[in-house]
């Protein structure tokens, strides 16, 4: 007898991670398809792990105490309200189960962050993707229409992963009072860190009993390669979070160079700066030549190319220059992570020889 699969699994998205970098023809190789931070560790972010490592045979603290503690007093939160996760996707994906189940609906916006149709799916609940503006933002008001006596939770993704733009606080403030207090709102922050826009969400004032703040070290921290994620909500949901999560998931190291990044986060923020400089020559160079780029509040820009979009992306390719293309219509586009400043110019160059 075969093992039955739940169907729910079975047929569950795959996610498709960014590919490694390609090599062009004069030996340049730029991987700018998974929104990394191009910079190395700092020193003693370095130093911190390697103190850690040489603890490898312990198991690491569960509670994520020191972590907690840390981020707990920077927040100005109570320690309960944190729940910290094998970065910011795995939060989600413990929270969902927390909340949501079979004959249930998620909503979200999409196009978004590929990981919520596969979370929502293994929860056995059902997807409500509701479409993006025509400026690649969240319609909030079409998302609060499809709010209905089966929906759990909504998601909310600002900045926006993969197009870029971040939602505004008093319109997320006032969809937040409007939607039934029984349904778990949840507010994506990966990108929170990159955000100049003065009216940009900010989660961590709207958190209330059913609203949570999703945050990670994996993007403005540098920590991609080391999982580390966090929820900041109301302690019922924290631990609702800390109870579904696998046991000693964050490592001895992990831990480690997230508290000591916290300490050198000043550091990490000039590098932060840096690359909120560079995303606004792209942005400014790809408008110059013509392309109708939406803002961008991440380390990515979203570059809309339609039935152009794999032709694009093989041009970049074709230059050392992997992107990360979504070539399913009617918004087919290639978000483009903002990298070294080499890479960024690289990127104009061959933006400018694309066909329109």
């Amino acid at each position: 007898m075969v093992v039955s699969i739940r169907p729910a699994v079975a047929s569950v998205p795959v996610y498709r991670p960014g590919k490694p970098a390609p090599v062009g023809p004069d030996g340049v190789s730029f991987k700018l398809s998974s929104n990394e931070n191009p910079y190395p560790p700092l020193p003693g972010v370095l130093a911190a792990t390697q103190q850690a490592c040489e603890r490898m045979n312990r198991y690491p603290d569960m509670a994520n105490t020191e972590l907690t503690a840390e981020l707990a007093a920077k927040l100005g939160v109570g320690v309960d309200q944190i729940a910290v996760g094998t970065g910011s996707v795995a939060v989600l994906y413990s929270l969902l189960q927390a909340v949501a189940g079979a004959g249930d609906e998620v909503i979200y916006p999409w196009r978004s962050f590929e990981a919520y149709p596969i979370a929502v799916q293994l929860t056995g609940a059902r997807s409500v993707q509701v479409p993006n503006l025509s400026d690649a933002g969240h319609d909030l008001e079409a998302i609060r229409r499809a709010v209905s006596d089966a929906t759990k939770a909504i998601l909310i993704c600002t900045p926006n992963n993969p197009t870029g733009p971040a939602v505004d606080h008093d319109q997320l403030a006032a969809f937040i009072d409007d939607v039934p207090d029984h349904i778990m709102i949840i507010i994506d922050e990966a990108y929170l860190e990159f955000g100049t826009a003065p009216h940009r969400a900010r989660g961590l004032e709207l958190v209330r009993p059913n609203v949570a703040s999703l945050r990670t070290f994996s993007k403005a921290y540098g920590l991609a390669g080391f999982r580390v994620g966090y929820l900041v909500g109301d302690p019922q949901v924290a631990g609702a979070v800390r109870a579904v999560s696998a046991p000693f998931g964050v490592s001895l190291p992990a831990q480690a160079a997230a508290v000591a990044s916290l300490s050198a986060e000043d550091q990490l923020l000039e590098r932060v700066a840096e690359l909120i400089k560079e995303r606004s020559l792209v942005l400014d160079g790809l408008r110059d030549l013509g392309f109708a780029v939406p803002d961008s509040q991440s380390n990515f820009v979203w570059l809309p190319a339609g039935e152009r979009t794999a032709e694009y992306s093989d041009a970049f390719a074709a230059a050392g220059l992997i992107t990360r293309p979504f070539v399913d219509e009617p918004d087919a586009g290639i978000r483009i992570t903002v990298g070294e400043p080499e890479a960024n110019r690289l990127i104009l160059r061959v933006a400018e020889s694309l066909p329109r």
